[in-house]
């Protein structure tokens, strides 16, 4: 019986232990989870008040709507009703007097039906009496032809696949004449080869070709604004200007199958009207960068201002980078960045203001110093520092407390209180 009462004692006491125990591991867990929500709460509405410093950038950048102008020179034949090909394609650049484009010549769909069909019958002719040529005569010219129609769908610029199409067709011709000088029935290959020479010269002698005047790039979109935002006259542009052009921003300029132009690839300018104070102080010959469309950034000069009225200026800026990516518009969003500065990064907001002079307060092993920085740029929410010379710094007088040298991967107090600036005196 005593070890019955003694056992239950034994049980009971347990159960209060286990009881004790869990209460406690709840208190403790629900402490925790407490603790944890206020440290999330507390930091989310008072986030953490020190920065790192480190190496950034800052810049001063606006985003604006801008006109193309161009130095443009219009070529047009007197055939550019009969439609054109192109031998230099969008783009590329050619020398003066170089051959563009051709008008194709009257009869031309007659005359190059008649060729199609005379290569028909040279093809046919080639391979009937295929066993009849000499092979050391034909082999190379049947590898490169088939070499050159393997390579053809793997290339994805027009020009090139024009440039294959010549080469292949120049190649099949080279292996006409071969068979009509080596086969017995050479004498039928040389009538249609020299059927079809009569045919070509027919077809090259009726066209009209059409050289450039000047060296530049090669354009075929045409606008019809070639001579109307030209470089003549930049006195004439304003506001009001490019709004009776009534443009649309982004939009693609179509190809012309009648015209094309030559574009003077070493300088472009585009024109804007801005009101941010940057463009209001801007001087004739400020150096600034633009961002293109394509994300490029390029150098840039401003070359003229038109006041507007007392908040708005038009600024044509010039640019010698990036023509080329610019032919397909005449109106484009792009943005013109003012200046931008490199260095030790730090918010403004770690940055203290006392007698002309700029102080941060850098937190080091539980200590607080206020440490002098030179402040080189300055833009909304960073700035750019660096450190006085040592020559600066004698001149300054400054007090015994105030360290003058800010490093990378230093702690600032971000919005220093009065008792932490008091704190490093």
């Amino acid at each position: 019986m005593e070890k019955n009462r003694q056992k239950q004692t034994n049980l009971k006491k347990q159960k209060k232990l286990n009881k004790l125990k869990s209460f406690l591991s709840m208190s403790i867990l629900t402490i925790i989870i407490i603790y944890t929500i206020v440290s999330i709460v507390n930091l989310v509405i008072n986030p953490s008040n020190t920065v790192i410093v480190k190496n950034g950038k800052i810049s001063k950048e606006e985003t604006d709507t801008g006109y193309i102008i161009r130095e443009e020179q219009i070529i047009q034949g007197e055939n550019y009703k009969n439609g054109m090909e192109q031998i230099v394609y969008e783009g590329s650049r050619v020398a003066k007097g170089e051959s563009i484009f051709r008008y194709y010549s009257n009869g031309e769909d007659n005359l190059r039906q008649k060729i199609k069909t005379l290569d028909l019958k040279i093809q046919e002719a080639i391979e009937n009496n295929n066993d009849d040529l000499s092979l050391a005569d034909t082999k190379l010219l049947d590898t490169q032809i088939s070499e050159k129609l393997r390579n053809i769908n793997q290339l994805n610029s027009m020009q090139t696949i024009q440039e294959t199409k010549k080469d292949i067709n120049s190649l099949v011709k080279r292996k006409a004449q071969i068979a009509g000088e080596q086969s017995p029935s050479g004498s039928y290959l040389k009538k249609l080869i020299d059927e079809r020479s009569g045919y070509e010269n027919e077809l090259n002698s009726g066209s009209e070709y059409i050289k450039s005047p000047v060296s530049g790039i090669v354009s075929y979109r045409i606008d019809g604004l070639e001579n109307t935002l030209n470089t003549t006259d930049f006195s004439k542009y304003n506001k009001d200007f490019f709004s009776s052009l009534n443009l649309k921003t982004g939009q693609i300029i179509s190809t012309s199958s009648e015209t094309g132009k030559i574009v003077n690839n070493f300088i472009c300018y585009i024109a804007c009207t801005s009101r941010t104070p940057e463009a209001n102080e801007a001087e004739i010959g400020t150096k600034v960068k633009i961002l293109l469309p394509s994300s490029k950034i390029v150098d840039a000069k401003i070359e003229y201002i038109t006041k507007e009225n007392d908040t708005e200026v038009t600024l044509i800026l010039s640019f010698t980078e990036g023509i080329d990516e610019l032919l397909l518009y005449r109106k484009i969003i792009f943005d013109i960045i003012w200046w931008d500065c490199s260095g030790y990064k730090v918010a403004n907001s770690a940055i203290l203001e006392e007698n002309n002079l700029n102080y941060v307060i850098r937190t080091k092993a539980g200590y607080l110093e206020k440490v002098l920085v030179k402040v080189i740029k300055k833009a909304e929410d960073y700035s750019i520092v660096t450190n006085y010379s040592t020559s600066q710094i004698k001149d300054l007088e400054l007090k015994d407390n105030v360290k003058t040298s800010i490093m990378l991967y230093d702690e600032l107090i971000l919005e220093p209180t009065v008792e932490q600036i008091q704190e490093t005196s």
